[in-house]
């Protein structure tokens, strides 16, 4: 009985030696965000502001209002990992409590945050570098298309209400563009935002990456493991 006792002691040790480790989850705040302000001459931008906002707001002309979101995959979650999920939550501040959606598209073309800072959703006078509705980077370069170069298809969209905390929850569109982003580094880009730009007055604000209190800044969520690790049930992507 005492050799048998031993040989399931040390086979319960030995399964715990070999066990695949859980997943691991990393949270990223943005390296960039900004929002992309109507204008025919991309003179408006708001690279460096507390807020990004989407939407079309009251003004009867140039009212559209995009973000531009890019957080650093790459350099937080190992090459050779399998991501499972991904979600991204962003705080809106206060605004119309009308319910508007908001969806998110995968960017195909670099841009800039920029150094203009803007209170509100109006901007600022676009300065050298600043990322516009016209230009990646001002003045000298420009988006394939006026207000930003993007796929169609939406990796997520949700409905937005009154201001508090939103999450996109993950999906097989979210957890692929984060895999493309974590081993081709290069065709990073971040994903653009975008609200109901057929409603007047539809505009929303969210906290950006700048704004002083950390804990309602985007967050992007990643659950990731090890080639060999065992995948945990509860964090495959839906």
């Amino acid at each position: 009985m005492r050799s048998l006792h031993r040989t399931a002691v040390l086979g319960a040790v030995l399964l715990l030696a070999v066990a695949p480790a859980a997943a691991e989850t990393v949270t990223l705040e943005p390296v960039h965000d900004a929002t992309l302000i109507e204008d025919p001459d991309g003179a408006r931008a708001n690279g460096a502001g507390w807020f990004f906002f989407i939407g079309r707001t009251s003004q009867q002309q140039n009212s559209l209002r995009r973000a531009l979101l890019r957080f650093d995959v790459a350099g937080a979650v190992p090459r050779q990992a399998i991501i499972e999920q991904v979600s991204l939550t962003l705080f809106m501040s206060t605004a119309n409590v009308a319910p508007h959606e908001a969806r998110l598209h995968r960017v195909m073309g670099d841009w800039n945050e920029g150094p203009s800072f803007a209170a509100g959703g109006g901007g600022a006078p676009s300065q050298t570098g600043d990322v516009t509705w016209l230009h990646t980077f001002y003045d000298g370069e420009f988006w394939q298309h006026a207000g930003g170069w993007f796929i169609g298809r939406t990796s997520a969209r949700l409905e937005i209400v009154d201001d508090g905390f939103y999450t996109f929850d993950s999906n097989p569109h979210l957890v692929q563009d984060v895999r493309l982003w974590k081993m081709a580094p290069q065709r990073n880009f971040g994903w653009i935002l975008i609200g109901d730009e057929t409603t007047r007055q539809s505009a929303k604000s969210f906290v950006s990456r700048e704004f002083p209190d950390a804990t309602l800044r985007p967050q992007l969520e990643i659950t990731y493991r090890m080639p060999g690790e065992r995948p945990s049930r509860a964090r495959i992507a839906r």
